[in-house]
């Protein structure tokens, strides 16, 4: 076999392989490992000390476009500088790369070689102080991601060039940076003005565990930053969330994606709901105290195109305004999550009711839902039958009889994720993969795979996720 094959004929074949054993290939023969690693072309790695075959590894992989370091070795910055060489000399055709290092440092990256100006997509962790200006050398990157560590007690010393650094004259055109993703900013953390200043093309912008946006005499920069994005995530960021909701009424009408984690207020959240002149698509809330049923009828009024609706920890929200969501949206919404949510299990009859409008749902996420029983799903799935993902996740009480209907409702059901459903045994599980024939994707436990089961996966080239 290694040897009537030619190189084409097995690349080929790898590339058709499902991911789980696409490692074990490099085992089977010097010449399938050197075809693998030239034909790998995303890497990730973990760096606990700098090993000397480290380059020659890379090396071996000369079409490698994205590669994640992670280093947790608590050595001076000479070895962070060390592998960075190391990734300059080994990969020339590199586009992405995360790096995360508790010594990487702005000085360090103003050194870099030149070879990684030529990058599409950075991600980094940057220790204080922090300053953004070096950007201005990377004119290809498109994607930016910044987990900012460290004690801000030094940030003063950019702080000191402070009105240097403001006059410092836009770059032309500004940055070409479509994503910005900025992790751990403290409101000290100045030297944001100059990032805003210069993203005049930013779509998506994600901010978590941030206390501040930059200084507020330069507020204006943040401002016009938002004038184009269409998708906002915010994290972890109480203190800061009601001032960009309250300014993407007012700069921004191109947004079509939120997401708002932890953090906010009802009057805010309220507030953009119903002023908002944007044409809404997917809202992602994880607010347990902070929305109620109000922010669901606002939704179900102003926001008549969406297409996903995500929530979790909701307890605030009851029947009534998911079934109004329902009735207004059953034309448009393809995705419905509610995710540990109370009132899946305080309303008997309710996802029976909501499935009914819901005619368009194609994913449906109900996990972490203990208290949901095998009647509530399965009344709903009789009427959610074109489903082609779903989740049961962590709901301990639902049965084998859930797996049955799911079988005879949902023949185009394409991935299906029942994991810690402690009371849905093996047979259960062998049904479903036989009755489905478009499954691709199982999350279940191992040890609820039967051999028959076991041969259906392999033979249908299905993704089991444990």
């Amino acid at each position: 076999m290694d040897t009537i094959l030619c190189d084409e004929l097995l690349l080929e074949i790898f590339n058709h392989l499902p991911p789980p054993p696409s490692p074990s290939l490099s085992l089977v023969s010097k010449r399938w490992r050197r075809l693998f690693r030239s034909s790998t072309t995303s890497l990730s790695l973990h760096l606990p000390s700098l090993s000397s075959s480290l380059c020659n590894f890379l090396s071996s992989h000369p079409y490698l476009s994205s590669l994640s370091l992670s280093i947790t070795t608590t050595k001076t910055t000479t070895y962070v500088d060390q592998i960075l060489v190391c990734v300059s000399n080994s990969c020339p055709n590199l586009k992405n790369f995360t790096f995360l290092s508790a010594h990487f440092t702005v000085l360090q990256i103003q050194s870099l070689p030149t070879s990684f100006y030529g990058l599409n997509g950075l991600n980094i962790s940057l220790s204080r102080p922090i300053c953004f200006s070096w950007l201005s050398q990377f004119g290809c990157l498109k994607s930016l991601s910044v987990l900012c560590t460290g004690k801000n007690d030094n940030s003063v010393e950019f702080d000191s060039m402070g009105d240097e650094m403001m006059m410092m004259k836009n770059i032309d055109g500004g940055l070409k940076l479509e994503s910005v993703c900025l992790t751990g900013v403290k409101s000290g953390d100045f030297s944001l003005n100059w990032l805003w200043r210069n993203c005049k093309k930013v779509k998506t912008l994600k901010l978590k565990s941030c206390e501040g946006i930059g200084g507020t005499s330069y507020f204006s920069d943040f401002i016009k930053c938002l004038n184009n994005l269409q998708e906002v995530e915010l994290r972890k960021s109480r203190t800061i969330v009601d001032v960009v909701l309250l300014n993407l009424i007012e700069n921004c009408s191109s947004l079509n994606s939120l997401l708002v984690y932890d953090g906010g207020s009802r009057e805010s959240l309220l507030q953009f709901i119903t002023q908002s002149r944007c044409k809404m698509q997917k809202i992602d809330l994880r607010l347990p105290l902070d929305l109620d049923n109000s922010h669901l009828f606002a939704m179900a009024e102003n926001f008549r195109g969406l297409v996903s609706l995500r929530f979790e920890s909701c307890c605030l929200v009851t029947g009534e305004g998911l079934k109004t969501i329902g009735r207004a949206l059953g034309s448009s919404l393809e995705e419905l999550a509610l995710i540990s949510c109370d009132v899946v299990d305080k309303e008997p009859g309710l996802l029976a009711t909501v499935g009914q409008c819901l005619k368009r749902l194609r994913i449906l996420d109900l996990s972490y839902n203990e208290m949901l029983l095998d009647k509530e799903i399965n009344l709903m799935l009789v009427s959610c039958n074109d489903l082609f993902e779903l989740k049961l996740r962590g709901c301990p009480r639902l049965t084998n009889a859930t797996t049955l209907s799911i079988a005879k409702s949902c023949k185009k059901l394409e991935s299906v994720d029942i994991m810690f459903c402690s009371k849905i045994g093996v047979e259960a599980v062998e049904l479903l993969l036989l009755s489905s024939p478009r499954l691709r994707l199982v999350a279940v436990e191992q040890n609820k795979l039967s051999d028959v089961a076991r041969s259906r996966v392999s033979n249908y080239f299905i993704k089991v996720v444990v």
